[in-house]
């Protein structure tokens, strides 16, 4: 029985905004998006992969930069195998989309309806289901589907939500999963990537590509796998694209010093945004800036430390402030080594914060 090896992608979200950028980084970062796509390419043939599943929303929006659409159809074209591609929310089947108006190598099947159609591979003894989204929202697709009962391997391509069952995008049910007879289901939709078995059916998603802004912070990339009748695997492989990385740091007595021991090793590709947190005297943010520009790709800063105070100002007031205070001042006074006082100081400062009701991240 033959063994078929498939390269999964999803979310690749080309030609996307990234507004959260300068518009020369924006444009750069673009500009990787389209060299990713025969980074892809060559990892599929690399992995002598038989089919490349690409499961929606390969474009941001309905425009398309003529630039963005050669270097994608070049890619393809490259790749050793047949693609096949199911449209989603952001790329979906409307009037003048690339799927519908450009021409596209002689390996690529794109699914341009909206029901469930099925291309047939008798050399790799493999059936490729699938289906595309026509407008934003999509009812559910996969309701009431079973695949032909037969020794031929069942895949299909979809973009959908199988984590909200509310979903406006395809929502997908682990019942539905498991009453499908597929042996692998390939998703798209959800940018942090993931996998369900229901019944004989590996579910996966993999993921977006590339990390849009901080809300996708992290490794991104496609998963690898192989498939077989009721056998399935995939494993995850990271894409060389820049990252974002969302750092927290309580900065002390010397905040460049704790940012510098808590960036790791090798950042200077990656997007960074650094919060600097607890009680601290202002902070020159733009020094801090300069200071570490270069440790990183671009950098942004949010200060959201608090004004450093006399711990024991409010110490003998007649207040229940004031008598908490009194008490703990004694125990510091009489405490015999520095981890006491640091414990006593700890417990002053987070008793306050109760009685004021401020979060203890906010030290």
């Amino acid at each position: 029985m033959y063994m078929i090896k498939f390269l999964h992608a999803a979310d690749l979200h080309l030609d996307a905004p990234f507004s959260d950028l300068p518009s020369a980084e924006a444009r750069a970062r673009r500009q990787e998006q389209r060299g990713q796509l025969a980074e892809i390419a060559e990892l599929a043939n690399a992995e002598q992969c038989d089919l490349m599943l690409l499961a929606g929303d390969l474009f941001d929006g309905a425009a398309v930069y003529p630039e963005t659409l050669e270097a994608l159809r070049s890619a393809l074209a490259s790749f050793r195998g047949r693609v096949f591609i199911a449209p989603g929310n952001h790329d979906c089947l409307r009037r003048g989309s690339a799927y519908l108006t450009a021409q596209w190598p002689e390996n690529v099947h794109i699914f341009t309806t909206d029901t469930i159609t099925v291309e047939e591979i008798p050399e790799l003894g493999c059936r490729v289901y699938g289906a595309g989204f026509t407008a934003i929202d999509q009812p559910p697709l996969l309701e009431g589907f079973r695949a032909a009962e037969d020794d031929v391997v069942s895949v299909m391509v979809l973009h959908g939500d199988c984590l909200n069952a509310s979903s406006d995008y395809n929502p997908i049910s682990a019942e539905q999963i498991a009453a499908s007879g597929l042996d692998y289901l390939a998703l798209g939709h959800i940018h942090r990537r993931g996998e369900l078995r229901c019944g004989g059916t590996l579910c996966a998603w993999p993921g977006c590509t590339m990390g849009r802004g901080f809300d996708e912070t992290g490794e991104k990339g496609v998963l690898i796998g192989q498939v077989e009748k009721n056998a399935c695997e995939v494993r995850f492989v990271p894409l060389s694209a820049r990252r974002y990385e969302v750092l927290t740091v309580p900065v002390g007595d010397d905040p460049l010093a704790a940012v510098e021991a808590a960036l790791p090793r090798d950042t200077a590709r990656d997007i960074y945004r650094i919060v600097l947190t607890g009680p601290s005297q202002p902070i020159d943010v733009n020094a801090l800036y300069d200071a570490l520009r270069t440790r990183v790709s671009v950098l942004q800063i949010r200060d959201r430390t608090t004004p450093l105070v006399d711990l024991w100002a409010q110490r003998g007031e007649d207040t229940l402030r004031g008598q908490f205070l009194s008490l703990l001042y004694e125990k510091l006074t009489a405490a015999k080594t520095e981890e006491e006082k640091e414990t006593i100081c700890l417990a002053a400062r987070l008793g306050l914060d109760a009685m004021e009701g401020r979060e203890e991240d906010a030290l």
